[in-house]
């Protein structure tokens, strides 16, 4: 009887989702994940700086129309964000996932910590523009290492867990914010530690990537030389093998089917990152001209407050995304997604009118728009796509639309600048939440049916 129990218990754990993890798995998901919270930073320290920053960078004549500036400095790091990680992308098909990771997150640390000492702000936007290059293929290339190495049945929570360094990294960015703008060590350039601070541990993470294998997937790929965009076999049911490789780019659009997906991706990617940028990005400075009119005392300080639980949101969006998603499949997950984010932006920026209600909207739009809006792009794409592609299309996906998306942010400034407010501005843009309520429907349901070969 007893050893029928512990027969029965065995089997119970066999069967529980991290089971077959080894400690390689989890050295994987520790060095993605650590790579991947310095971009969180990063992408948070930029907005919540953004008023000190420009005053510290701006002429008098600048500052007369400083929206638009602040969506320009966001805009051109997108620009450079979007470049850099399609190269990035590209390149890991055909060099590998760990060495492109490792100069990323080795350049992002140099050249995040050389913004720190701008001193105008066309030199800060060209620090901007740099960084973004270097940063922008750290994520894709962590993802389609982490997928093509852990378990089918493991994969979507590990890649969740993965997109949560993004949340943790712009969670630590706003409680040292909170901490730093309230002692002021270096007064109105107090701004400038942010950056530094930032890039300093990012020579941690370079240590830690040593120990992580590549992906086995990949070099069994390339060494049979299997080119497959969208699975193991082409449209002609005949093994896609060649000496000649072709281009990965140039794959994802040869083929139909690749192409397709690729293009519906690239809209809803185009969905996250402008809802993003151009809406929820603005939430700190619309808290703070909420508190003033509330004539609070600390109106700055609620910026930083709400920062902080948005991003708690984010985190536990962050780190339940896996079993949603494995449970309502990738179709119903993303546009349940979109409609949240639409539901809560309007929420956010037409029926909130003081700080008390803030705290509690700004957690439920944060687990939304930073949180879900982003995880899918963790476990979906990657599952539509062949492993000698896998990298490029992923850094497609995320990184195309920051080539598009860019002039959002820009748009945005000059919207607020016309609607006379934050929150007029956020409505209009918003709308481009339906989309991805839509779109989603358009692509292939990939839950259980493994990663393609």
């Amino acid at each position: 009887m007893k050893q029928a129990v512990q027969q029965e218990t065995l089997s119970a754990s066999g069967n529980r989702w991290y089971s077959d993890l080894t400690p390689m798995h989890w050295r994987v998901l520790k060095a993605s994940f650590l790579g991947w919270i310095f971009d969180g930073y990063e992408a948070l320290v930029l907005v919540i700086v953004m008023a000190p920053m420009l005053h510290s960078v701006l002429t008098p004549a600048q500052a007369a129309s400083t929206p638009v500036y602040a969506g320009l400095v966001i805009g051109i790091t997108l620009l450079g964000w979007g470049i850099g990680g399609l190269v990035g992308g590209v390149l890991a098909d055909y060099i590998g996932r760990k060495r492109v990771m490792l100069w990323s997150v080795f350049l992002y640390a140099v050249l995040s910590g050389l913004t720190a000492f701008s001193q105008s702000f066309w030199m800060l936007c060209v620090l901007r523009f740099v960084t973004g290059l270097a940063m922008g293929s750290e994520w894709s290339t962590g993802i389609a290492l982490l997928s093509e190495t852990w378990p089918e049945k493991a994969r979507a929570k590990g890649a969740g867990f993965l997109q949560s360094g993004m949340g943790w990294g712009t969670l630590v960015a706003a409680v040292v914010w909170y901490w730093l703008s309230s002692i002021q060590p270096l007064g109105a350039d107090t701004w400038r530690l942010m950056f530094l601070l930032g890039a300093i541990p990012a020579f941690f993470v370079l240590y830690i990537r040593r120990g992580v294998n590549e992906s086995e997937e990949w070099l069994n790929a390339v060494r049979e030389k299997r080119w497959s965009v969208t699975g193991s076999e082409n449209a002609a049911n005949a093994p896609v093998v060649s000496d000649q490789r072709p281009f990965t780019l140039t794959q994802l659009f040869a083929d139909p089917a690749a192409r397709q997906r690729s293009l519906l991706l690239l809209a809803l990617s185009f969905v996250t990152i402008v809802g993003w940028w151009a809406i929820s990005s603005w939430l700190p400075a619309y808290t703070v001209s909420i508190a003033k009119a509330q004539g609070l005392a600390d109106a700055a300080a609620w910026g930083s407050r709400v920062s902080i639980i948005y991003t708690v949101g984010a985190i536990v969006a962050y780190l339940v995304t896996g079993f949603v998603v494995d449970a309502i499949g990738r179709r119903a997950f993303i546009s349940l997604t979109f409609l949240g984010c639409l539901v809560s932006t309007f929420v956010t920026y037409r029926l909130t009118d003081s700080v008390e209600m803030m705290a509690v909207i700004a957690p439920i739009n944060g687990f939304f728009t930073l949180g879900f809006a982003f995880a899918w792009m963790a476990i979906y794409p990657g599952e539509l796509f062949g492993v000698t592609v896998r990298s490029t299309a992923i850094s497609f996906v995320f990184n195309a639309a920051r080539l598009v998306a860019w002039m959002f942010p820009i748009i945005a400034g000059n919207l607020i600048t016309s609607f006379g407010g934050v929150a007029q501005a956020a409505l209009v843009m918003g709308s481009v939440y339906v989309l991805g309520i839509v779109l989603p429907w358009f692509l292939p349901e990939t839950r259980g049916k493994g990663m393609p070969r």
